[in-house]
């Protein structure tokens, strides 16, 4: 078996991305893509998966497959949706609360908890510049979260971003009313939305 030939494949089929269990699915060992990274024919992003040698890393795609519990958010949904120009220094994402995401994304991610039932209000999904998907929260959703943050996340980037959306043609004031509602912002979204709009 040509293993090279077999990894390309995989990797164009699954954004970049090798994981082992798909490796072995395809009768590539473990071992045979330990030697591989050896020889540095591919490299080793976190446990499970691996990137060809000369392929940059989609790092938003390779953290939204460690875990199907967890969403874009804050900074990252905001980068995300155009609303910041700055790529974030640190990812972040939210799980629901009992969910403890593994150690390589507590690494890499800032990580925000909401109540289960509220987890996947706004969840939608997003290509990142790199051209694959990735489970984010939409902007009304993004808005409500930055304005629940408001204090971790500083006054420049909280209103910075308030002035973007409310400018934006594809705002959608009724869905942000309703999440405001349930995330239980509605009273401060009046007061900084009343300024801008």
């Amino acid at each position: 078996m040509d293993y090279m030939t077999e990894l390309t494949s995989i990797a164009q089929a699954h954004g970049g991305i090798i994981e082992t269990k798909v490796a072995m699915q395809n009768g590539i060992s473990k071992a045979m893509l330990y030697k591989l990274c050896k020889d540095d024919k591919i490299h080793r992003i976190v446990k499970g998966q691996y990137v060809l040698a000369n392929d940059m890393q989609d790092e938003l795609f390779s953290i939204s497959k460690r875990s199907l519990n967890i969403i874009f958010s804050h900074e990252t949904a905001l980068y995300l949706h155009g609303i910041s120009d700055r790529t974030p220094f640190e990812h972040t994402i939210t799980a629901p609360s009992g969910c403890i995401p593994s150690a390589s994304i507590r690494a890499e991610c800032k990580i925000y908890y909401i109540k289960p039932e509220l987890f996947e209000l706004g969840k939608t999904v997003i290509k990142t510049p790199m051209g694959n998907d990735v489970p984010v929260y939409d902007m009304e959703r993004t808005m409500c979260d930055i304005i629940r943050s408001r204090n971790k996340l500083g006054t420049e980037t909280f209103l910075a971003a308030l002035k973007i959306y409310a400018n934006n043609s594809k705002k959608d004031l009724n869905k942000l009313a309703s999440y405001a509602n349930e995330l239980r912002v509605s009273n401060v979204l009046r007061q900084y939305l009343g300024v801008l709009l």
